[in-house]
């Protein structure tokens, strides 16, 4: 598929899709949110963002609309096979096992994580800012699928980069608890300031999870206009989402 998409680059089963938005999508919405957002809670126009979302699904060929969840920064976990689906689930994670339910995670910074079990018989996707991911987001996903990490794959996918995220001595601090190794995800800037690789902390804690096939990264949301920035755009940016579902 070309043009506005990201497609990841991941050994995931033939009938795993996976696909993240840009803003250059086929949607309607206006400065400063033009013009594919697809957040519903960030101030843009809500018949916009109706637009945005069912012209996502038109483009995708998808034959049903994308769970999409009320993120909040937790570690709770949408089950799609056991829910009435009905609104927006109060999660920041979902999995499912049937064929034809999109999952959706909306970002503008924080990190979206797909993934699959190697069969392709299930998946999940998570939404990791950093509050997210030190309470254990990622592992909350990966424990709701009915495959043991080994036979599990991720994919990280666009993020604020390192060079454009300092953070202070609460997160810092935080995420060496119990793990010295994680010095390496942070660069010191000036006096209790850090820079912090976000992407690199979520592969750590994937990989010590027990998850040995962990793919994407190298983006950075802020720089690369192609995606919404809350850092670069404040509180008048928009969201992209990060889909994967089971075809067929």
């Amino acid at each position: 598929m070309e043009g506005p998409w990201i497609i990841p680059d991941w050994p995931a089963p033939r009938h795993v899709r996976a696909v993240v938005s840009t803003r250059q999508g086929p949607g309607i919405s206006v400065a400063p949110f033009d013009r594919l957002n697809l957040g519903s809670r960030c101030g843009d126009a809500p018949e916009s963002v109706a637009a945005n979302r069912a012209a996502l699904q038109s483009a995708l060929g998808l034959e049903r609309a994308p769970h999409w969840l009320q993120q909040v920064h937790g570690v709770d976990v949408a089950d799609i096979d056991g829910m009435d689906h009905e609104g927006e689930p109060r999660a920041d994670a979902a999995v499912t096992c049937r064929r034809g339910e999109p999952l959706a995670i909306l970002t503008a910074d924080c990190l979206p994580v797909l993934y699959c079990a190697l069969d392709g018989n299930a998946i999940a996707a998570a939404h990791a800012g950093w509050r997210g991911l030190l309470t254990g987001v990622l592992e909350a996903a990966l424990a709701s699928l009915p495959a043991p990490p080994s036979q599990v794959m991720a994919w990280l996918g666009p993020c604020i980069g390192a060079p454009s995220y300092e953070v202070g001595e609460e997160v810092h601090d935080a995420f060496l608890v119990g793990d010295a190794g994680a010095e390496a995800c942070f660069m010191p800037t000036r006096p209790g300031h850090w820079l912090c690789d976000l992407a690199g902390l979520a592969r750590r804690r994937l990989l010590a999870a027990g998850v040995a096939s962990v793919h994407g990264g190298g983006f950075d949301t802020r720089t690369d206009a192609r995606f919404y920035s809350y850092r670069r755009d404040g509180a008048k940016s928009g969201r992209f989402a990060s889909l994967i579902w089971l075809e067929g």
